[in-house]
């Protein structure tokens, strides 16, 4: 869709809700760091469930969005309809240049919104990462793939956060390869503190190392696997403290198992000062079945911090392993190896920390984000 070289640029984003993860803290970035002489943005967006914490409301509250009532979690017929009917009026009003759907429910509303509108614009939707693995049974699934192959087919720009996630979908059928980019996610940490200042305020008074699970407590993360690890570190005698920041609809199973196995793990929620969070830690472990590109494995690197992961998604676009972390298969037996590999030796985690500090600063900043999804809009409309 070519514009006048004068006329700014509207760009209409749309995203189901903005609940704590890591599309939200894209989204934001993205909507602070563009050129605001040269674009006009509007972010569309639902509300967050009760078990969930509202990232706008939390953490970026500059971010000012167009808030639609049903474009949130919950499926139904009726209200997404509604929703339906509401972006299209939408669409028509504000007349977008670049319409850019995020996330899975977005990404069909958006679009379908955007056909049915019949305005002109240019179709960009970005996967965070997918719904192929671990979220459905085989009907659903296949439902999703039929769904996905549609719409990327009346996509114009399909955007993956990582090249294994691409390729995922490709092989899915979803999307021709000429249609797909790849733009890695981007931010930036605030200021560590002390590490003995921030245990103190989370009431973590051991002097023993600390390791952290930090993201949504949801199936697909895997927290019961994370408290597995948890369980054969203590079976194995070592003395290490764990903590969970974050919350979901496992919270309060993973909270009785702890307390049932006195497994060594503090609780600390949903939490708006991130930085505070990997000011307390030794160690980062990302235990999930299926991820795009996980925030949190990045935010470790900016804060010094070595990974231990399962080998899903596009973890290995994020971490180098046996340079900024360590890599496994989902057995728990490798996941403890490697923790305790990095967590013993003291001059091995202090080389991996600096070595992902180095590799994500030069890799997933911010600033290289938005510029890319400035040239990636701009290309699009030549």
């Amino acid at each position: 869709m070519k514009i006048d070289h004068f006329e700014p640029i509207r760009v209409m984003r749309i995203i189901a809700r903005m609940n704590v993860g890591g599309p939200a803290v894209q989204i934001s970035g993205l909507m602070r760091g563009f050129d605001q002489s040269r674009f006009e943005q509007r972010l569309y967006t639902g509300y967050c469930g009760e078990d969930e914490s509202d990232y706008l409301n939390e953490v970026a509250i500059d971010v000012i969005p167009h808030r639609v009532e049903g474009l949130g979690r919950r499926i139904s017929l009726v209200s997404d309809a509604k929703v339906l009917i509401y972006m299209i009026r939408e669409i028509r009003n504000f007349k977008p240049h670049i319409i850019h759907t995020h996330t899975a429910k977005a990404g069909v509303i958006g679009r379908l919104a955007s056909l049915i509108s019949l305005h002109k614009s240019t179709r960009i939707h970005t996967f965070h990462g997918h719904l192929l693995y671990g979220y459905f049974g085989p009907v659903k699934t296949r439902l999703v793939v039929f769904a996905e192959r549609f719409l990327g087919s009346q996509t114009e720009v399909l955007v993956a956060v990582g090249h294994r996630v691409r390729a995922e979908l490709l092989e899915a059928g979803i999307g021709k390869p000429e249609k797909f980019v790849v733009v890695p996610p981007g931010l930036s940490l605030g200021e560590l503190i002390p590490k003995e200042v921030a245990r103190k305020e989370f009431g973590l008074n051991s002097p023993d190392l600390v390791c952290g699970f930090v993201g949504r407590v949801t199936q697909i993360k895997r927290p019961d696997r994370f408290l597995d690890v948890v369980k054969e570190l203590k079976i194995r005698g070592r003395a290490i403290q764990f903590i969970i920041a974050g919350d979901g609809e496992l919270i309060e199973e993973c909270r009785k198992r702890v307390l049932e196995e006195n497994l060594p793990v503090t609780f600390l929620g949903w939490q708006n000062d991130i930085s505070k969070v990997f000011s307390t830690l030794d160690l980062v472990i990302l235990t999930s079945d299926n991820e795009g590109t996980p925030l949190s494995l990045i935010q470790a690197g900016l804060a010094r911090l070595p990974v231990v992961s399962t080998n899903v998604g596009s973890i290995l676009e994020v971490v180098q392993n046996g340079k900024t972390g360590f890599v496994t298969d989902k057995n728990v037996t490798s996941l403890t190896d490697a923790i305790e590999k990095l967590l013993f030796d003291p001059g091995l985690r202090q080389i991996i920390g600096n070595s992902a500090y180095e590799f994500t600063t030069n890799n997933f900043g911010v600033k290289r984000l938005v510029d890319d999804y400035q040239k990636l809009y701009l290309d699009s409309l030549i």
